[in-house]
């Protein structure tokens, strides 16, 4: 059976004037979303022996995520203060809690090998290990969110297959930024721009797909949407386009509630 694997960070997502929070992380959002498109998937990493850890295992579980390879350590897990100003989620304070000691096993690899695609991101701290993944033939996504340069891309560029950022509009520049992460190592290189859309560049041409209009309750969540629905279509040997529509029809389900999932 073909499935994602993520790993890296979650968080609790904390909306203090709501007085309400959700459980979240760009991994461990990618990996819900996947299932609620028709994909198993698994979420590597570590929670807290708080509540926060206990609602996250719970959320997961409810949610049909494999959480067999989460760790439970002694300390907080993870929390980020949000706060939602016209739609828009504004990101306050954030403690990292427990992550800041999760360490990718060779275990972890070995079960990472059972799936078809590994997804992590920027704040994972997975970055040093992608060689190993590498190293056994396994597909690698990666969310650099809107960061384009520093420690994190040298490392994991070369090592990344499917690489995603986030902008908020075409220009040359950004064109010509997507042109030099490809030369890094990434197939393709894959930008979302929010109500703009998102652009794919695979070395040869850029591919543009436009959003599914929605009303749009909250961003939360709206990009590791869209590559969860990417990474379907990539483990399923979609076209480009198509991966990209399929992640622009997975956004619009999760800017119609509140929270990521």
């Amino acid at each position: 059976m073909l499935k994602l694997a993520t790993v890296g960070d979650n968080c609790i997502d904390y909306y203090a004037a709501q007085g309400k929070m959700f459980p979240g992380g760009n991994p461990i959002n990618v990996a819900v979303y996947a299932i609620r498109c028709g994909l198993p998937a698994s979420y590597t990493g570590a929670v807290g022996d708080d509540e926060y850890g206990a609602f996250m295992l719970s959320a997961l579980s409810e949610k049909g995520v494999d959480a067999s390879r989460v760790r439970i350590l002694p300390g907080k897990t993870a929390v980020t203060q949000v706060e939602l100003i016209d739609g828009e989620r504004v990101f306050g304070d954030y403690d990292e809690g427990v992550l800041a000691d999760f360490v990718i096993s060779d275990e972890d690899i070995e079960f990472f090998c059972d799936h078809a695609l590994l997804h992590t991101g920027l704040w994972g701290n997975a970055e040093h290990d992608l060689h190993r993944l590498k190293a056994r033939g396994l597909p690698v996504s990666f969310d650099f969110s809107t960061v384009k340069e520093g420690d994190v891309l040298e490392t994991a560029l070369p090592y990344v297959d499917y690489a995603f950022f986030s902008d908020e509009e075409e220009s040359d520049e950004l064109l010509s930024f997507m042109k030099l992460i490809h030369s890094k190592g990434p197939r393709v290189v894959t930008v979302t721009l929010g109500g703009n859309g998102s652009i794919a560049y695979d070395g040869n041409a850029f591919f543009r797909n436009g959003v599914v209009p929605t009303e749009v309750v909250d961003t939360m969540g709206a990009g590791d949407s869209f590559i969860a629905g990417f990474c379907k279509g990539i483990i399923e040997q979609k076209p480009i386009k198509e991966c990209m529509i399929m992640g622009s029809e997975c956004a619009a389900v999760t800017l119609g509630y509140m929270g990521a999932w």
